[in-house]
C-alpha cells in the first residue's frame, strides 16, 4: 500500500510537511498525531502498536495546545487509524484516543468499529499476532 506521506518528492517535504516528534500535517494529505494501541496477548502480555491517528486540523491544533500544558491529561481525540496494523488490517478504522498517562501519547481506547473494539478488547494468540509482524521485529 502506498504511504501518502514517503509519496510526498523529496524536494517537496520541507514544503509541505509539518511535524514533530508525535504530530504531523502534510499539505494535501492530512493531520496526524501519534498513539499508542495495545493488543492483550495470552498469559497476560501485551503488544503496543505505535500508529498514527488521522484527526481534522483543528484537533491536531488542539493536541498541539494540549500537549505540554495541564489539560493534556484530559485529551480525547477521535480519528482513523492512518497505518495498517496487522494481522487485523486497521487502515483507515475509527478509534477514540484518550490520554491513560500524562507522560505518554494517548492510546486507542475505543472504536464504533466492531473488529477494532475486537481487537482492543478481546485477547490474542502470541503467534497470530508476533508472525505477522515483520521479520526484524520478531
Amino acid at each position: 500500500m502506498p504511504d501518502p506521506v514517503l509519496d510526498v518528492p523529496q524536494e517537496e517535504r520541507e514544503a509541505r510537511i509539518w511535524q514533530n516528534d508525535v504530530m504531523m500535517e502534510v499539505q494535501d494529505t492530512g493531520a496526524f498525531v501519534r498513539a499508542l494501541l495495545p493488543v492483550h496477548l495470552t498469559e497476560g502480555h501485551t503488544l503496543t502498536f505505535g500508529l498514527w491517528l488521522g484527526v481534522s486540523p483543528q484537533d491536531l491544533r488542539r493536541a498541539y495546545h494540549d500537549w505540554w500544558s495541564p489539560s493534556y491529561p484530559s485529551l480525547v481525540l477521535d480519528g482513523l487509524i492512518a497505518n495498517d496494523v496487522q494481522p487485523w488490517g486497521l487502515l483507515g478504522r475509527p478509534v477514540r484516543a484518550v490520554v491513560r498517562n500524562p507522560d505518554e501519547t494517548p492510546y486507542a481506547d475505543s472504536s464504533a468499529d466492531a473488529e477494532t473494539q475486537t481487537v482492543l478488547s478481546d485477547e490474542w494468540p502470541h503467534e497470530m499476532v508476533l508472525s505477522a509482524l515483520p521479520e526484524y521485529l520478531r
